[in-house]
């Protein structure tokens, strides 16, 4: 399998504003009390077992467009103890840190490696076509 996966984003960094992909779409899901540090969304074609939904991912950098699609190769992985891991894109930044901030420390954040990104992304995918590089 490549190595370059397809998001969706759901949340624009710096915003309060949250959708989320439903139906092959992004939908209005609510208005949240703080602003994403980072962009986020999810991969679909995959789906994680700690949550039942698609495995989420956040991109660093400047802002996206919500229903944008990037494409590109994980940076890393934000392993969480509750299992319900984000997969990281984009350059390393300073809103690395900001990223680990948004996760409470009961959460354990912690950011590994891309090869451990790959590694779990491997026994998420449900629908190859939807997660592979276009």
């Amino acid at each position: 399998m490549s190595a370059a996966w397809v998001g969706v984003v759901e949340w624009t960094a710096g915003t309060t504003n949250r959708f989320v992909w439903q139906g092959n779409r992004v939908v209005p899901y609510r208005t949240e009390p703080r602003p994403a540090p980072v962009n986020y969304g999810c991969l679909p074609g995959t789906l994680n077992p700690a949550d039942g939904a698609e495995v989420d991912a956040v991109w660093l950098g400047p802002p996206l467009p919500v229903g944008s699609r990037p494409a590109g190769s994980p940076l890393g992985l934000l392993h969480l103890n509750d299992g319900d891991h984000k997969v990281v894109f984009g350059p390393v930044t300073a809103t690395m840190d900001d990223l680990l901030a948004w996760f409470g420390p009961e959460r354990g954040p912690q950011v590994h490696d891309a090869g451990a990104a790959l590694a779990w992304l491997e026994t998420t995918v449900v629908e190859r076509g939807a997660a592979d590089s276009p």
